[in-house]
Order: structure tokens, then sequence, then C-alpha cells
């Protein structure tokens, strides 16, 4: 039986169209990848930006590059707080997997600071 899973990821990136749309494919490609999540399974995915990244809206890249077509995207802007990492994309992926499946979580390119406690995949 499939259950409803929330699969977070990070990655850091530079802010230009072409590096935004690179990283975000990447962490998207291997939450999909690591989990064995099929795109028909994705329910939504959800994207926050820290505010130095202007250069490209992540939701709309990842499109760019053929993903998720058909799935609800959606980003945001961060709040701001001090000890915000920056150059930071975060992300929320809603999807179904088997009812035992154990979910792993994507941190890239630097973003593994925002969680020590976790192994680095």
């Amino acid at each position: 039986m499939k259950k409803l899973f929330a699969l977070r990821g990070a990655t850091r990136c530079v802010n230009s169209e072409d590096d935004v749309a690179l990283r975000v494919s990447a962490m998207y490609d291997e939450l999909l990848s690591l989990n064995g999540v099929a795109e028909q399974d994705i329910v939504s995915l959800q994207f926050s930006v820290t505010s130095d990244i202007d250069a490209a809206n992540p939701a709309a890249a990842l499109r760019k590059t053929g993903r998720a077509k058909d799935i609800a995207l959606f980003a945001v802007q961060e709040a701001r707080s001090i000890d915000s990492l920056p150059l930071t994309i975060r992300c929320l992926l809603h999807c179904y997997m088997d009812g035992g499946a154990s979910p792993r979580h994507v941190y890239r390119n630097g973003a593994e600071v925002l969680r020590p406690d976790r192994d680095p995949v």
C-alpha cells in the first residue's frame, strides 16, 4: 500500500540562470533516484530560495529542463534570518511511496551543513 511522504532537499548555487537549472535538476533527479519515485507518484514540489537568488525561479528552471511537466510546482522567497545560509535553494517534495519506505533526503553543494544530523548521501 502506498503512503504519502515528504522528501526534503537543499542545494547551494551560483546566482545564474544556468547554475540554478543545473543544481535544481540534479537535486530533483537524486531525490527521485534515491527514493525510487516516479514522476507520476509526485503530488507537488515546493521550492524556497534565499533572497540573494534572483537570476531564475527554480520551478520554472526545472520545467525548462523537461522535468516535472505535469506536477504542481511552487516557489517562494525564504524568510530572512541573520544566520541564513546564502545562495541556497530548498525543496519539499510530496510523493507516494511504499508504506514501509524510509525516505532519503538530499543536501548538496555545501547545503549539507543545514542538516548535520543526517548522513551525507
